[in-house]
């Protein structure tokens, strides 16, 4: 299964998840696993939420143990296979620690990181004032999307994805259309 390929896509992992893309011809490796799927989930009453399994079988087998969850931004939490944890650790190291903001945005950015042990049932305790931060309290979303997966207060995930068509559209066209991107 490992040598599956797809001319549209690239080489196709055993879990179908992308392993290349092409591009132009060339073969490109993809740095993070892409993820995707939105996932509602409870908490029980110490605050423990389960890892929900349709997330968890696109997670490499070696991460499912190794997760890191910190502060994300509009006020969700990010969760963090350990090795992508790392990485981004190894990006802050880039920044120049004797500008006042770098130091303040390195702080703010690693600020409740905390590495997550996944129990026997696939649930994970997340930490009290993460939560607090998040405004999560008995329900959240697991939002996969790229590279990343962000939790949310269901209310506050309601909220920021009730956007009108109208809305959207204009947003789409800022951000894709002529002149959005690339200036």
């Amino acid at each position: 299964m490992w040598n599956t390929y797809d001319k549209k896509w690239g080489k196709v992992g055993g879990s179908g998840r992308i392993e290349y893309i092409f591009v132009s011809e060339k073969k490109t490796r993809v740095s993070k696993p892409l993820y995707i799927g939105e996932f509602e989930v409870k908490l029980d009453d110490k605050g423990r939420v389960v890892l929900p399994a349709g997330l968890k079988k696109q997670l490499p087998k070696d991460a499912i143990g190794k997760l890191v969850v910190n502060r994300g931004f509009e006020k969700c939490l990010t969760l963090y296979t350990r090795k992508d944890w790392d990485e981004e650790l190894g990006n802050l190291s880039n920044l120049n620690h004797f500008n006042r903001k770098h130091r303040m945005f390195i702080r703010q950015f690693s600020n409740g990181a905390t590495e997550l042990q996944l129990d026997k049932s696939s649930r994970m305790l997340i930490p009290k004032k993460l939560c607090e931060y998040a405004d999560i309290k008995n329900e959240a979303v697991f939002y996969a999307y790229g590279n990343r997966i962000e939790i949310w207060s269901k209310h506050l995930y309601e909220e920021m994805m009730d956007v009108d068509a109208d809305d959207f559209a204009d947003l789409a066209e800022d951000v894709m259309g002529e002149g959005g991107a690339d200036e």
